[in-house]
C-alpha cells in the first residue's frame, strides 16, 4: 500500500506555472545528482555518467566522460550546480529547487505506472523517464490527486513536497547484524539487473528480512526473505538497501 500526503502539502510545493522548464537532457542530469546524493553518493560526471547509461537508450544524450563533463560545466555556468575543486557536482539552490520538481514528476510517474497501468515495477524507472518530461503542472496535480497524495513511490523512495514520516530509524541493509530482523524500506529504483533480482527473491519495500550471518570480511550476507528463502547479497548492493529494525 503507497504512502500518503496530504493535500495541502501537494499544494504547498507545486511549483508555480512560471517556473521555467529545463530541457530534458538537463532534468535527467539534475534528477542522476539529486538521486545520487539521496543514495549517499558524492557525485562525480563519473557516476552521473554511469547513471544515464541505465536509461533507456532513447534518453540518452550522449554518456562519455567528456559528454557528461561538458554538459556540468554548461549547466555550473546556468548557476544549477557548483563543481568542486574534487571535481564533485553540488547541486545549487537553483538546481536543487528544479531536481525536486523533476524527481517529484518522476516518482508520480512510476506511482502512475505501477499502480494504475500495471507496468512490472523492475520497468518503471525506465518508463517514468520517458513520462516526466511531457507532464504539465496541472497533469502532474490531477495524478496525485488519483493516487491519493502518495508520499513515496513504489520503491520506497520520498516524493519530494510530501509530508514525510519520520525516517530517523532507517540504515542501510549493509550494517545489519547477524540475527537480527529488519523491514524493507527502500530499494533502489535504477539499475535493473539487481531491481530484477531483488523483485525475484520477494527483497521489497514493507517485507521482512532475516539476516542469517553478516559476514563483512567475506563481502557477503545470508538473508531469510519473509518467505522463508535464504539468499545471499553482496555488501554493494545491500548498501543500496535501507531497512528499519522489525
Amino acid at each position: 500500500m503507497v504512502a500518503t500526503a496530504s493535500i495541502q502539502e501537494y499544494a504547498r510545493s507545486a511549483p508555480s506555472e512560471g517556473h521555467p522548464r529545463l530541457s530534458p537532457a538537463a532534468e535527467n542530469y539534475l534528477q542522476a545528482i539529486f538521486i545520487l546524493e539521496e543514495d549517499d553518493v558524492a557525485p562525480t560526471p563519473g557516476h552521473v555518467a554511469d547513471y544515464l547509461r541505465g536509461l533507456a537508450p532513447s534518453e540518452h544524450q550522449g554518456t562519455s566522460l567528456p559528454s557528461v563533463t561538458g554538459m556540468v560545466r554548461r549547466m555550473a555556468r546556468q548557476g544549477l550546480v557548483h563543481i568542486t575543486p574534487g571535481k564533485e557536482v553540488r547541486l545549487t539552490e537553483e538546481g536543487r529547487e528544479m531536481a525536486r520538481d523533476v524527481v517529484r514528476r518522476h516518482r508520480l510517474a512510476e506511482c502512475l505506472a505501477v499502480t494504475e497501468l500495471g507496468v512490472p515495477l523492475e520497468r518503471a524507472h525506465q518508463e517514468a523517464h520517458r513520462l516526466e518530461h511531457g507532464l504539465s503542472r496541472l497533469t502532474e496535480q490531477k495524478i496525485a490527486q488519483r493516487l491519493g497524495y502518495p508520499s513515496v513511490c513504489p520503491f520506497g523512495h520520498p516524493i519530494p513536497g510530501a509530508d514525510q514520516a519520520d525516517r530517523s530509524g532507517e540504515m542501510s541493509l549493509a550494517g545489519a547484524e547477524s540475527g537480527s530482523r529488519y523491514i524493507v524500506t527502500w530499494v533502489p529504483e535504477h539499475g535493473v539487473e539487481l531491481l530484477g533480482y531483488l523483485i525475484a527473491q520477494g527483497v521489497l519495500p514493507g517485507q521482512s528480512l532475516h539476516v542469517v550471518e553478516a559476514a563483512p570480511y567475506r563481502g557477503v550476507m545470508v538473508l531469510r526473505t519473509e518467505g522463508g528463502t535464504e539468499i545471499a547479497l553482496g555488501y554493494e548492493a545491500a548498501s543500496r538497501i535501507r531497512v528499519r529494525e522489525g
